[in-house]
């Protein structure tokens, strides 16, 4: 975010103060960042929903609307709508995570009229018609059947039901097989009209575009969406199951273990500290206790990690790895150990240090792209805070003390815990339950 503006030199200002807020006539609000440097434009949107408001019994739904918004929209067949995207070199597409459900736009800043025509027709009059449906379907399920064979996938799967149960969020949200097949175009209109509204809407812009060309677009875009979504509530929930261990007997040579425990949610005072006590445990490639141990010095997997999941209900910490069936429990009982280890005496000073500088120092990777700061200027949006978290965020990084790392450690790992789920035939764990 320091290439200059249309109108002045790069100077070493803040990254908060190059982003405008922009609202349109219509009431249509954006972040936009100018950046001449490239004659680009960059779009994330984002509206909240996603899968999680599948209708009950047809799960995936939400990721086969994502997928056929840019199939073909008002006059222009699923075709004619990808020959016209080609032809202008336009990037569109769609995405339902777990709560949100997004749109991104890339385009050359010569292109940017005809590339908002498109969005604008896709958003406002997809055609949804019953070629296209069947074959992002069939894409779907095809993606759906090599995931119940994947032994990764499978082991996200079982932790996910047990973590879940009963719960919207135990679901895929690219969808389930079987009940994606029942997923009707009835369906998909509704759920466009009840997702697909103006109040949870959230724009950031970056590119070759100034404020009074991108308020004209936004109307255009986002002002004949309906004022306000109407949402199925999606309650709150704990994560089950902690201390058991759920093994699919699966005949692969390896053993593909997930395991978790409740995390932050994002607001949460602890979070950046919680951050940097992930980052020490397992978010930290080839530095972190997890990589050390489990890998490093037992040679263990070629592969471990640990992060914060961010999920609106229900916030987890996550960690995943792969080794050899007859190793699968000693690497298990490495890992609970150094959370163990870590919950009990929190981190080192040496480590923290480390782990805050690398934090800091890699901050500016978010930045190196029109696309990515677009999806950073969105998350920001999405997660509630204001620009001016753009300056703050590393000075929180840095503030974080040794004692609160401890206190944190205790806090987000407590008694050390974990569900884990194990797909393979792993040695040195309980007896396999049904798959």
């Amino acid at each position: 975010m320091n290439a200059p503006t249309k109108d002045a030199p790069a100077t070493a200002v803040s990254r908060a103060s190059r982003v405008q807020h922009v609202v349109s006539p219509g009431g249509i609000a954006a972040w936009l960042v100018e950046d001449y440097a490239v004659p680009l434009v960059a779009m994330e949107f984002s509206f909240a929903g996603g899968a999680a408001q599948d209708p009950q019994g047809r799960a995936g739904a939400a990721a086969l609307l994502a997928g056929l918004l840019d199939e073909g929209a008002g006059d222009l067949k699923a075709e004619a709508f990808h020959r016209a995207l080609d032809d202008h070199a336009i990037r569109l597409r769609f995405s339902a995570e777990r709560d949100e459900f997004f749109g991104h736009l890339q385009t050359l800043s010569r292109n940017s009229d005809k590339a908002f025509e498109l969005l604008a027709l896709a958003l406002n009059a997809p055609r949804l018609d019953a070629e296209p449906l069947e074959r992002v379907r069939g894409q779907i399920n095809a993606a759906l059947k090599r995931e119940s064979a994947d032994p990764d996938a499978m082991a996200a799967r079982a932790w996910r039901r047990t973590a879940w149960a009963g719960h919207v969020y135990a679901r895929s949200a690219r969808g389930e097989l079987g009940e994606i097949d029942g997923v009707t175009r009835d369906d998909l209109i509704a759920l466009r009209m009840k997702m697909l509204a103006r109040d949870t809407l959230k724009v950031a812009v970056v590119g070759a575009i100034d404020a009074a060309t991108l308020a004209r677009q936004l109307d255009a875009l986002f002002a004949s969406l309906p004022e306000k979504a109407e949402l199925t509530p999606i309650p709150e929930t704990e994560i089950q199951g902690l201390g058991q261990r759920i093994v699919v007997d699966y005949d692969v040579p390896q053993a593909n273990i997930r395991f978790g425990r409740p995390g932050l949610a994002r607001r949460d005072p602890d979070y950046i500290a919680a951050m940097v006590v992930n980052h020490i445990l397992g978010g930290g490639a080839f530095t972190s206790r997890l990589w050390q141990e489990v890998r490093e010095k037992r040679g263990l997997t070629y592969s471990v990690y640990s992060t914060l999941m961010t999920a609106e209900r229900s916030p987890s910490f996550i960690g995943s790895t792969s080794t050899k069936n007859e190793r699968a429990g000693e690497s298990l009982n490495v890992i609970e150990s150094e959370c163990a280890r870590l919950a009990a005496q929190g981190p080192t000073a040496e480590e923290l240090d480390k782990a805050k500088k690398y934090l800091v120092g890699s901050y500016a990777l978010r930045f190196d792209t029109s696309t990515k700061i677009a999806g950073h200027l969105l998350q920001l949006q999405r997660e509630g805070f204001e620009a001016s978290y753009l300056d703050r965020r590393n000075a929180e990084v840095e503030a974080v003390t040794l004692d609160d790392a401890r206190r944190v450690a205790k806090r987000l790992i407590g008694d050390a815990k974990l569900l884990v789920a194990v797909v393979g035939r792993p040695e040195g764990l309980a007896e396999p339950a049904a798959a």
